[in-house]
């Protein structure tokens, strides 16, 4: 598991390649029982044609559903004071560091500063959103993989200067990376539910555009449950599934030879802040990011009763768009 680990892991940025791209390895963790949750996100950023002005960025974000207060920052860093491995996950950003085990570092932005000293171990093997040989393919541009499912962190993430204790906080530690941005997707992903806490949910709907054409919602889906993995994530499933984004409320409907899975997943748009995401062709993106939301999702399969996933606000939940409709403040 580990070596298979390493490999989905290591890093595919090249220094000086003019093709351009962006890489991120980032964390992400909920509150056993309460409404809280960090994302921390390590970043490479190497634009289309300009790759002396690669760079590294640092992001977090704290969500507190309690106080109703999200607090986010970003900080960028020289691409010479940067590595990445070609061999497994070993990551620094300036003084930030990130391995298969821990993760240690800060970003201070001009509204608020973080640090973190967390551990995690890594009890499942990854998790591959796409089928596997999508992977060495061209398209789709942007790959994106669960090194870790079902993480477990401990540690301390200080924002502002108050401390929070991160004691068995579950997650995973994810991996992307690609020439450019979805054009457009929504992304979801449970770290055990409230009524089935070993399951995993990783799931997305995605539309590409083609000149002045849009492809309809493809819909990827991968869930681990009860010993079972159900994969509906092949090009001819993914573009027969429903889906249907109305900004922070997203229903799902899609099924393979053994299985329909029917889910939902929303959050008010208060538990939501707003980033920008550089594209490296150029441009940028509006990525509404939630790590509080709640998900239902059922699944049927013949000869076998209905099962119910439910979590109140242990779902990650985002939002890629250009549009500027939205209503949540873009604050990094």
């Amino acid at each position: 598991m580990s070596e298979q680990r390493r490999s989905w892991n290591a890093s595919r940025f090249l220094a000086g390649d003019a093709q351009g791209l962006y890489e991120s390895y980032f964390q992400r963790g909920n509150h056993p029982t309460r409404p809280l949750a960090f994302w921390i996100r390590y970043t490479v950023f190497n634009p289309r044609g300009r790759p002396d002005q690669a760079r590294g960025e640092l992001w977090a974000i704290y969500f507190d559903g309690e106080t109703q207060h999200v607090a986010a920052a970003k900080q960028t860093v020289p691409i010479s004071d940067c590595e990445f491995s070609k061999t497994g996950l070993d990551v620094r950003i300036g003084r930030a560091t990130l391995d298969d085990q821990r993760f240690d570092g800060g970003a201070v932005s001009p509204a608020h500063a973080f640090s973190w000293s967390i551990n995690y171990r890594s009890p499942e093997p990854p998790l591959l959103l796409l089928p596997e040989s999508y992977y060495q393919r061209k398209l789709p541009r942007a790959k994106a993989l669960t090194g870790s499912p079902n993480a477990m962190f401990n540690g301390a993430l200080t924002v502002d200067g108050t401390r929070i204790a991160i004691d068995n906080w579950r997650g995973s530690q994810n991996h992307n990376w690609g020439r450019q941005h979805t054009d457009r997707y929504a992304w979801a992903q449970v770290a055990g539910f409230d009524n089935a806490p070993e399951a995993f949910l990783e799931c997305c709907s995605a539309q590409l555009r083609f000149g002045p054409v849009w492809t309809p919602p493809i819909t990827l889906l991968v869930l681990r449950d009860q010993g079972e993995q159900i994969e509906i994530n092949g090009l001819w499933r993914s573009l027969r599934a429903t889906a249907k984004v109305d900004f922070f409320d997203w229903r799902i409907d899609t099924s393979n030879a053994g299985a329909r899975v029917r889910g939902r997943i929303q959050a008010p748009k208060s538990a939501f802040v707003g980033l920008t995401y550089d594209n490296p062709p150029g441009g940028s993106k509006t990525c509404l990011n939630c790590k509080l939301a709640s998900a239902e999702f059922t699944i049927e399969r013949p000869g076998r009763p209905d099962r119910t996933l439910l979590t109140k606000h242990r779902a990650a939940f985002e939002i890629l768009t250009d549009r500027g409709d939205h209503g949540v403040p873009v604050v990094a």
